[in-house]
């Protein structure tokens, strides 16, 4: 892959100041290179939007066009969730962070492919085929937004928005070198995404810097009167926020993310990324999050719970996929949801339906949430003594494409680092820290805030990519 990374928000902003570019002149430029490498990486489910001229010249991202991952609704297309069950299904409304990229004049490409209904941390579980990594396309790009971030990172579009439920922003954004952000729970509206785990999922951008990162937060982030887990505050100054030196910032490094299971490429990077931080002024000092050896296991249980309840809507009468085979009624659910759904949501309906069933509930879902809660006690107290966590996104950079598709456990553990986050409802955001020593694949460095401290979070991240930025020129 080019390191040249192409258009960001600013420098398009900036050629379209100065009548050296046009938007719908860059929309065209995007579609060609759309048309040119999508047939590769399939990053791409559908690419048909035109350019329309929405008369919102002064907007920062007025003219800038971007991608919206599939389970993201806009009235009129279809929209499939990666998933056969629903390859026809057309969206009767607009979500609420499409209709407000719209408002602010953004112009929309196409939606991207990912895994099926979110489920899945490599791209492979698409019913639409495999995604695949820019920077070497025999690997994964991560998941479940897979699509939304190898688009960013071939620079098929200047940003695009991903929804990450236990890591599906900032693990492909990790794997992909790119930047991906998840803001606090109730940050962003999520009406109009399709739930798959209504208490962890959030919508968020994938961006080529921190700054595009920043501007596109600020123009989703809010609250939804058709969405009752946004809180109502007001939204920061992000960019302002970003731009405040690192004096005084206490970094907290948990112990508990560098033990066994780390790749020695991503540690190195990790490290040396703290390293710059603690140069640029920050207070770096060791921590611990107790409960986070637990995260993966309460996760497993609150995610497939959660996701056996939303996706029994689709039942092959409502709406989606409907068996031609069924001629009872048991038999247009039972045969609809085996043909439309793919193994990874059959796995995890199964899961989650076994977890809530009666002699279960307690010991598995109940007893989850409670752990929850300690995991959720153990940032908070963690925020009483530093400012942000930091530490590796993902254990290891992107794997062969097939490498783990038949060991589930293997390929849960690349969420490792990520899922405390959701469960904990608290924002974060990956950045590139550069390439593994031993792969040559890109390195996520993750930041973790405080509840609705995505300002503290985007100002880390700045300093840390400038701070990347100086140490690279200086090494050549």
């Amino acid at each position: 892959m080019s390191k040249d990374i192409g258009y960001t928000i600013a420098s398009a902003r900036a050629a379209f100041l100065a009548g050296a570019l046009t938007p719908e002149r860059l929309f065209e430029h995007y579609q060609r290179r759309i048309a040119e490498q999508n047939g590769l990486l399939n990053a791409f489910r559908t690419a048909d939007f035109s350019y329309a001229d929405l008369g919102k010249d002064a907007s920062v991202l007025a003219g800038i066009p971007y991608a919206l991952k599939d389970n993201m609704l806009v009235a009129g297309t279809i929209a499939t969730g990666g998933s056969k069950i629903l390859e026809r299904y057309v969206s009767a409304y607009d979500a609420t962070a499409y209709a407000k990229l719209r408002a602010g004049g953004a112009q929309l490409l196409g939606k991207t492919n990912m895994d099926e209904f979110a489920m899945g941390s490599s791209g492979e579980n698409s019913a639409y085929g495999v995604v695949r990594n820019p920077w070497d396309t025999d690997r994964v790009p991560g998941g479940s937004s897979a699509g939304s971030a190898a688009a960013v990172a071939a620079d098929l579009c200047v940003f695009s928005l991903g929804s990450d439920t236990g890591g599906s922003i900032r693990q492909p954004a990790a794997l992909c070198g790119v930047v991906g952000l998840k803001p606090t729970y109730g940050r962003v509206s999520r009406h109009g995404l399709m739930a798959m785990a209504s208490s962890l999922d959030q919508i968020g951008p994938f961006t080529k810097t921190v700054e595009d990162a920043a501007l596109v937060l600020g123009a989703i982030a809010g609250p939804d009167p058709l969405d009752s887990t946004t809180v109502v505050r007001d939204v920061p100054e992000y960019i302002a926020e970003m731009k405040r030196d690192m004096t005084g910032v206490r970094v907290g490094v948990p112990k508990e993310y560098f033990g066994e299971g780390l790749s020695d490429e991503v540690r190195a990077r990790v490290e040396e990324g703290i390293q710059l931080l603690r140069a640029a002024g920050a207070e770096v000092k060791e921590i611990s999050l107790p409960h986070s050896a637990y995260a993966l296991a309460v996760y497993y249980i609150v995610q497939p719970c959660e996701v056996s309840a939303n996706l029994s809507r689709y039942d092959g009468i409502r709406y989606g996929y409907a068996s031609p085979d069924a001629e009872q009624l048991l038999e247009v659910y039972t045969k609809s949801r085996a043909q439309g759904f793919g193994p990874e949501p059959l796995r995890r309906i199964m899961l989650g339906t076994y977890a809530l069933s009666a002699g279960y509930f307690d010991a598995y879902y109940l007893k989850a949430q409670k752990v929850r809660a300690l995991i959720r006690q153990d940032f908070d107290r963690a925020f009483e003594q530093v400012d942000v966590i930091v530490g590796p996104t993902s254990p290891t950079t992107a794997f062969k494409i097939g490498e783990k598709s038949d060991d589930p456990l293997a390929m849960y553990l690349s969420d490792i680092y990520t899922v405390p986050v959701n469960l904990a409802g608290v924002p974060a955001i990956s950045v590139p820290c550069g390439l593994g020593a031993a792969s040559g694949m890109p390195v996520g460095f993750q930041i973790i805030g405080n509840m609705f401290e995505e300002g503290m979070v985007l100002r880390v991240a700045k300093h840390l990519e400038d701070a990347l930025r100086t140490s690279t020129a200086d090494t050549h």
